[in-house]
């Protein structure tokens, strides 16, 4: 497949489960190795230049990739010291609709974690935002706060791939979709 993704752009990626969606997203992320093929970003190549693309960009997945027995600032604050930076660990929950508690992660429903998953890939401020089934596990007011998020990042100058299995709510944000089969487009509307 082949598609280009301007700055400040939003790609919806749609199609079936096991399509591709998150293996192309993990390829992007550089997670995952491609077998063949190559991805830029602003001219460079994501694999061959893994440690230049990597802090411009940032993968919001399944797993949420949380320690249960922290809170979610402590979570956080380990997160961006591993990455090297300093973020504001109250905005970045602000921003996500979390309160600053201090409970472990295990006493967090499912839709607060994914609220501080979301906290947690928007720590670094990403040029290029990887988002794969954003509005999994929110209610109503969840998947509005994505959106929001997502619109606000998005004027800002970032980047979005969102891969889901709800279009009509990615469609608030993208302006371009693609739609994947067994790995492969078939359609670029």
């Amino acid at each position: 497949m082949s598609f280009t993704v301007e700055r400040g752009d939003a790609l919806m990626l749609t199609g079936a489960n096991g399509s591709g969606k998150t293996t192309l997203l993990r390829c992007l992320a550089t997670a995952l190795k491609p077998d063949h093929g190559r991805a830029t970003w602003e001219g460079v190549d994501l694999w061959t230049d893994r440690a230049a693309c990597r802090p411009k960009l940032s993968l919001y997945s399944h797993a949420s990739a949380l320690w249960e027995d922290l809170s979610g600032p402590e979570n956080l604050r380990i997160w961006a010291q591993l990455g090297g930076y300093a973020p504001n660990i109250e905005a970045r929950l602000d921003e996500v609709g979390l309160e600053l508690r201090h409970e472990p992660v295990r006493t967090y429903s499912a839709g607060m974690r994914r609220r501080l998953a979301l906290a947690r890939s928007l720590l670094k401020e990403p040029e290029l935002l990887l988002l794969d089934e954003p509005f999994a596990a929110l209610d109503p007011d969840g998947r509005a706060l994505v959106v929001d998020i997502a619109n606000k990042r998005r004027a800002s100058g970032t980047t979005l791939i969102i891969a889901t299995h709800l279009p009509d709510e990615a469609a608030a944000v993208c302006d371009k979709r693609i739609h994947l089969e067994a790995g492969r487009a078939v359609a670029v509307p």
